[in-house]
């Protein structure tokens, strides 16, 4: 009775904005290394509809005209770091001997838009809650780190706001993170970083569809992760009546908390030994992944 009642009180309080995507991950991974898990709930599958529910009202909060206003050479920008760091991610996966699905998971995150696209890829590939929990703890701590490194980075290199924005549009993984960064550092960044990052969240879809290809086994049917078409058709819906922007904005606002609510869920299925046999390769990988894409893409923009 203790472990319920503790449970469900950890659960609640992750529907409320003050509690962070991190700090949910840690509550129910402590929950779980404390044993106060209820040994009876079926976690993997409410895990499962709730990131499929919560992917899905993400997509009212994209905007249409403005993701698709980037330049032309933004967009080439983002194209070709998504299927560089996707590629270069398995080549180092191979390289380091790492679990190909928490791998491709941790690419993904950083080729695309962090825990978002982690969320979608995951039940594309079938990955498992660990492997889920250790690609989102990988990205969840270097979105920290750029959160603060990136704008000291940027006056020390004495980047222009247009630059800087479009470095941390391509390099820092999650939405919050890059407007984090981008607004510390002035208002031409944030504006930017914003419209870049909304461009490349878009690629959520192909990517997520592709990786059900890719991850078929034998004869077995393609996975399509049919989430994804609703995830398109709200942010359709959004563009087309916009006279709802309210409850759009609403419907968004819960789709975060509620994707704060699965990352709790998901640390809740994983113990600490589980974490000390998988967690540093994979956070080595995320490391040198990241810097990797990030040198590469200053170095890009600082000579073009």
């Amino acid at each position: 009775m203790k472990q319920k009642v503790v449970f469900v009180a950890a659960a609640l309080l992750c529907l409320f904005p003050f509690i962070s995507s991190a700090s949910a991950l840690v509550m129910g991974f402590s929950l779980a290394t404390l044993g106060l898990v209820p040994a009876n709930l079926e976690l993997t599958r409410w895990t499962k509809k709730l990131l499929a529910y919560s992917i899905v009202g993400l997509g009212f909060g994209i905007n249409v005209q403005q993701a698709l206003a980037v330049t032309s050479d933004g967009l080439g920008l983002i194209v070709t770091s998504i299927v560089a760091t996707l590629a270069l991610g398995m080549g180092l996966a191979r390289l380091l001997n790492l679990e190909i699905t928490t791998s491709y998971l941790i690419s993904a995150g950083t080729a695309i838009c962090g825990g978002s696209a982690i969320a979608a890829v995951a039940p594309a590939i079938k990955a498992k809650d660990q492997q889920i929990a250790m690609a989102l703890a990988t990205v969840f701590m270097l979105n920290s780190v750029a959160l603060f490194v990136f704008p000291v980075i940027g006056h020390a290199l004495q980047l222009d706001q247009t630059t800087f924005g479009t470095w941390a549009a391509i390099a820092i993984h999650d939405t919050s993170s890059v407007v984090g960064a981008a607004s510390a550092y002035g208002e031409q960044a944030l504006i930017t970083a914003t419209t870049l990052k909304l461009s490349r969240a878009l690629w959520i879809v192909p990517v997520a569809l592709v990786s059900a290809l890719l991850f078929r086994s034998g004869s077995r049917k393609i996975v399509i992760p049919y989430f994804i078409l609703f995830y398109c058709a709200a942010i359709l819906l959004s563009d087309t009546l916009p006279q709802f922007q309210l409850a759009y904005d609403w419907v968004f606002s819960l789709a975060k908390q509620a994707l704060v609510l699965c990352l709790f869920l998901i640390g809740s299925s994983i113990s600490l030994e589980k974490v000390k046999a998988s967690g540093a390769k994979a956070l080595v990988f995320g490391v040198i992944l990241w810097l990797a894409i990030s040198s590469a893409t200053l170095a890009w923009l600082l000579l073009a």
